[in-house]
């Protein structure tokens, strides 16, 4: 992975002080750790590393959860699989963090130089050579935008979009969480074509309609990813599936800090123990004593685990989790063709406009098993992503986009091919901030994490669910007098003193 230099105005919430390992203690605190996601993975890696004895239950056979990779036979022939693509962002510090534990120098990423969106009438955008300066990085993106007009700026509600300019964390959500994206960019006269093109790519990148997305998720994003940071929008990806690349290692790297996985594994309740405070009952019959729990898990696994666990928490708290609601299903299909599209294609292409495809990947442009397949069989293999589907996914009339947008690809046969069809993503809906739970609950020693919870840190998608891991580690850690883990942010509030000052003066929420 090609290095540059951080951000300097990142921030950093130190590691609280303690005892650098739990072997000090009277005894070894022991923590069950349900789901082997991201989340959970960050919770046992932070708990691990200070000798806390740690087990990771995870229903699946495979770790990572939304970002899980296994390999599938067909034929013969071994085929690579996860969960569709996900791009690793520079400044995803937390996420880096934790994949830093098993190569310092994340040598298992790399770059994605551009990443193109198009429209429907076949106006592109590109992020390549923007500068890294906020804000003229989102000024010059706009400036160099098929989708932007000079009159467009001119004709901006600039009092109404001042939130934009300078986002701070939480207090945006008080601001604007009560309004969705798509009326929050009409009210603010956004020009249409360019909230098509730009906005509701990454809206969509949420699995959510902006209609259905809260203004304020928007908002903190595009804090996060243009005004919020100089880190840019290009963004590093494995250079094999998941499972090889980053999930295999770090399992390794934890079972050396003996960590025991149990996959294929499901917990079914928590009740209150006798010889320890907690003891989580499995699909197989097992029974778990723990110290503490934490939940990692998507939001359907949290509320089957939570309301079974009669005895957990307050009836307020477990009626907020029986409160949180998952995203649309969304569909990816992995295509392994005949011939290659041609090599001018980009590793990642966004669209709008082409229902129902939101993305276009060609995984041998970076991802190692593809490669080789490709350079075997003289084909491509290629994967198609449909988002906040309201419809049961339609393989023909995702490849009538493939054919238009890369028509090469008209005449390939498909040799294999799979398809996913999930809905477990959380839903950012307008309204729903203050009612997400955090990572700590009201039952002492029982956390939360995961990306569906809430954290008032400017992070989203992956990077919340690892910040969220080192949170519930650090809550725990301080119970028992054991050093923490620093977190680290793009700013927590808008970079620039004058649009802030302007914001505070003018900005207003949509009417």
């Amino acid at each position: 992975m090609t290095s540059r230099p951080a951000d300097r105005r990142r921030e950093t919430r130190p590691a609280t002080s303690g005892l650098p390992d739990a072997s000090t203690l009277p005894s070894r605190p022991r923590v069950v750790v349900v789901g082997g996601g991201i989340a959970g993975l960050t919770a046992a890696t932070g708990l691990a590393e200070r000798g806390v004895a740690v087990e990771v239950v995870e229903r699946e056979h495979y770790l990572g959860g939304r970002v899980g990779g296994w390999t599938e036979r067909h034929d013969g022939v071994d085929l690579a699989m996860n969960r569709g693509f996900h791009a690793f962002f520079r400044q995803y510090y937390n996420l880096r963090a934790l994949l830093g534990r098993i190569d310092p120098q994340l040598r298992m990423l790399t770059a994605v130089d551009d990443y193109p969106l198009i429209d429907g009438a076949g106006r592109r955008d590109t992020f390549r050579g923007l500068p890294r300066t906020p804000p003229w990085n989102a000024v010059a993106f706009a400036a160099r935008s098929p989708t932007f007009r000079l009159r467009d700026f001119l004709e901006i509600d600039a009092r109404a979009a001042a939130p934009l300019a300078a986002v701070s964390v939480p207090g945006i959500y008080e601001r604007l969480d009560h309004f969705d994206a798509a009326t929050f960019l009409k009210d603010i006269r956004f020009p249409e074509a360019a909230r098509h093109l730009a906005f509701e790519v990454f809206s969509r990148s949420f699995f959510a309609d902006p209609a259905k997305l809260s203004a304020a998720e928007l908002a903190a994003m595009f804090h996060i990813y243009f005004l919020g940071s100089s880190e840019g929008l290009i963004f590093d990806v494995p250079t094999s599936n998941y499972d090889s690349a980053l999930w295999q290692p770090l399992r390794s790297h934890l079972e050396a800090r003996n960590v025991h996985f149990r996959l294929g594994t499901g917990a079914t309740r928590v009740d209150t123990g006798e010889a320890k405070p907690f003891r989580v009952q499995t699909d197989s019959g097992e029974q778990l004593d723990a110290d503490a729990v934490v939940l990692a898990t998507d939001v359907a696994g949290l509320q089957r685990v939570v309301g079974a666990s009669t005895g957990l928490g307050t009836e307020d708290w477990r009626a907020q989790i029986a409160r949180m609601r998952t995203a649309p299903p969304f569909a990816v299909h992995r295509l392994w063709l005949d011939r290659r599209v041609d090599a001018g294609r980009a590793a990642f292409l966004g669209t709008a406009g082409h229902e129902p495809l939101d993305n276009i990947s060609v995984l041998e442009r970076y991802e190692r098993e593809a490669a080789q397949w490709s350079q075997a069989h003289h084909g491509s293999v290629v994967e198609l992503h449909s988002y906040a589907l309201d419809a049961a996914p339609s393989r023909a009339a995702a490849l009538r986009q493939l054919h238009k947008v890369y028509p090469e690809t008209a005449a390939a046969q498909i040799v294999y091919e799979r398809l996913l069809h999930r809905s477990d993503c959380p839903l950012f809906s307008p309204g729903s901030y203050a009612d997400r739970p955090t990572v700590a609950t009201p039952q002492p020693g029982l956390l939360l994490a995961g990306d569906a919870v809430r954290i008032d840190l400017p992070v989203a998608l992956m990077e919340r669910a690892a910040t969220t891991g080192w949170c519930a580690a650090n809550h725990l850690l301080g119970g028992w007098g054991l050093a923490g883990h620093p977190l680290v942010t793009v700013p927590t509030r808008g970079r620039s003193p004058l649009l802030r000052w302007l914001a505070s003066r003018e900005g207003r929420a949509p009417r």
